[in-house]
């Protein structure tokens, strides 16, 4: 295998949570352009990023579910498992943010947050490995974590918690998988533009103290997290488990 060859994902088949807009949607495409059928999943159209797919010549099947029914879900990959062929990559990228002083938090909010950030995340990765270990196949699963993995963050409370909750699965998951030839690894995005930062983004003094905070000077775009994604779905991370990697124009660093 050459150097270009072990970054290819020709002949794989990914499953891609959001992968209608955003950071997903990004994820879905560098995927399609390293040669992988995409399996495009949420409850929004998937029509803007079919059509980016397919434009450079990709494949990709759009798959209708709700991520905050964790065992919906599931279901709905054992099914495109069956129905379509073995899933060798699983991205979960799918998420949603809740604002507001902790102690003004809703149950409701706390309870929605979690479902689709972090028990959707448990469920997918479960019925993948289950699969995975029934037909003695080897599997790459990539958490989208967060900054907020490493940090407090403020009035996002929910969000917080299950994006530090996904840092913990994701070890815990490669310490029990990663003999069974299954990589769990994560990205941690770091102010990304899309709908989830818009509020910050359209806030000219927030928006100000992020970009001064940010060595590379500029907020990031989705397809910036696409390289990474398809580094660790690749064999050039076979050797790679448990490890979270920052995507963030230098935040961390600061």
């Amino acid at each position: 295998m050459n150097g270009l060859d072990i970054f290819s994902l020709a002949g794989r088949r990914a499953l891609v949570t959001g992968a209608n807009t955003g950071i997903g949607q990004g994820i879905a495409i560098s995927l399609a352009r390293a040669g992988a059928e995409i399996l495009a999943v949420g409850r929004s159209s998937m029509d803007e990023t079919i059509d980016a797919i397919e434009a450079h010549g990709g494949k990709v099947v759009p798959v209708m579910s709700d991520l905050s029914d964790s065992v919906g879900a599931a279901a709905a990959l054992e099914r495109s498992w069956d129905e379509l062929g073995p899933i060798d990559i699983l991205v979960n990228n799918a998420g949603i943010i809740r604002r507001g002083d902790a102690v003004d938090f809703s149950e409701a909010d706390w309870d929605d947050v979690m479902d689709v950030n972090l028990k959707s995340v448990f469920m997918l990765s479960q019925a993948l490995a289950r699969k995975a270990f029934t037909e003695e196949r080897p599997a790459k699963i990539i958490n989208i974590a967060s900054l907020l993995s490493f940090q407090g963050g403020i009035r996002i409370v929910s969000y917080t918690a299950a994006k530090s909750g996904l840092a913990g699965l994701t070890r815990i998951l490669a310490n029990e998988w990663a003999a069974r030839r299954i990589n769990v690894n994560a990205i941690a995005p770091g102010y990304i533009i899309t709908n989830n930062t818009k509020v910050l983004r359209e806030d000219p003094v927030r928006s100000a103290e992020i970009l001064k905070r940010i060595p590379a000077g500029h907020w990031g775009k989705p397809e910036d997290i696409g390289g990474t994604a398809v580094f660790l779905a690749s064999a050039a991370s076979d050797y790679v488990h448990g490890a979270i990697f920052p995507v963030d124009g230098g935040w961390l660093a600061r």
